[in-house]
């Protein structure tokens, strides 16, 4: 969808951007974060050319956007800054419609299509519609700036923090119905923020910049798990991956190649098995990793030693796959009383097992990095 292609930007002797190259999806929520003075507005302005690059090119859609009309281009991109940029002698219809209008669209479609955004972001058309942005409040007027970024039905929303004004929360409000809308209409946000918080939270993808450099391009979930580097470690910071537990996926805190029997075991087999791994449990698995049942030894001590496995084995096993997240795994556990819980693949292959012994450890083990890191 959005190409940067070895862009550089100078003024006079001094490098603002030096060369950048990225792909931005269709549909994809990218964040450009970074210091004061990285270059993330620099970039930012420059899908829309509100600037242009020194060096380098810019494609949308696989078209050089330095070979298109800067008027024609612009309607075509919703555009949110911080102070709105509201037209004040405007009511909130007259600002929503204005880029439709001027693009020609249908009267009917444009009024049905105004009402239904300004709904969106939380505002009743009959009680704002009429109003003039000086009647409304800050966090009413953003939204109202949001709406107008998506009533131009264009394909691309640039964001320039947009949200930074705002009182706490009213900003988490507008969060969720950012990544909300987005969802629904799936357009491709470019968003520029300076708080790591809001970046984890609403993007698909979160660019790391310094001093014009990228230093990370990547998921969120992967930065705070990866980071390229100490610079991007001590700029996300070192506790955040535990501030942020549905981030957590099962096998970050799994144990790996949990002890597991065959069904054509025996009950003396097991308790032996269990013994010398000092287990009280083994996932039962058959010939192609696929796990089908459970014992304990609680559940078979008192059994006949000879009988296979595959005969007292529990076969209803509650598992999770490797993609939930540490809140959804807890919420499990909790809600059947359990203190383990095994993980799947997509093939449901036993692939690890949690307990609460083994969340307990991972997150030691992250407290004592931080303090030798101190």
């Amino acid at each position: 969808m959005i190409e940067f292609k070895n862009i550089v930007k100078k003024y006079r002797n001094k490098t603002i951007i030096k060369p950048f190259s990225i792909d931005i999806e269709a549909g994809q929520l990218v964040v450009f974060i970074g210091p004061s003075g990285c270059g993330k507005t620099t970039l930012l302005k420059m899908i829309n050319k509100l600037i242009h690059p020194s060096a380098g090119k810019i494609f949308v859609n696989g078209k050089d956007i330095s070979t298109m009309d800067a008027i024609e281009l612009r309607r075509n991109i919703g555009y949110v800054i911080q102070n709105t940029g509201l037209f004040p002698h405007m009511s909130i219809r007259e600002n929503l419609e204005l880029i439709p209008k001027l693009k020609g669209e249908d009267p009917a479609k444009i009024a049905k299509k105004t009402e239904e955004l300004l709904k969106v972001v939380g505002l009743n058309p009959a009680e704002y519609l009429d109003r003039f942005p000086k009647e409304l409040s800050g966090g009413q007027q953003q939204r109202v700036g949001v709406a107008r970024a998506f009533s131009t039905d264009s394909d691309i929303i640039l964001m320039d923090e947009p949200f930074s004004a705002l009182d706490p929360v009213t900003r988490n409000s507008l969060q969720d119905e950012l990544v909300q809308m987005q969802k629904e209409l799936n357009k491709t946000i470019i968003f520029v923020t300076h708080d790591m918080d809001e970046a984890i939270k609403i993007a698909d993808k979160i660019c790391i910049l310094k001093d014009g450099d990228i230093l990370q391009f990547d998921t969120p979930e992967n930065i705070l798990k990866n980071p390229a580097n100490e610079f991007v470690e001590g700029f996300i910071g070192k506790r955040r991956v535990w501030n942020n537990p549905e981030l957590l996926m099962a096998e970050d805190i799994m144990i790996p190649n949990p002890v597991k029997i065959t069904t054509k075991r025996t009950v003396l087999q097991a308790i032996e098995i269990m013994k010398s791994n000092k287990v009280d449990s083994l996932m039962v698995t058959d010939k192609n990793n696929i796990l089908i049942g459970l014992v304990t030894l609680k559940g078979i001590q008192l059994l006949n030693r000879n009988s296979e496995i595959d005969s007292v084995m529990e076969k209803n096993v509650l598992a999770v796959s490797e993609e939930s997240n540490l809140i959804s795994i807890l919420a499990t556990m909790n809600e059947h009383k359990i203190g383990y819980v095994p993980v799947i693949n997509h093939s449901k292959q036993l692939t690890g097992l949690i307990t609460r012994s083994s969340i307990l450890s991972a997150l030691s083990s992250q407290l004592i990095d931080l303090e030798v890191a101190f």
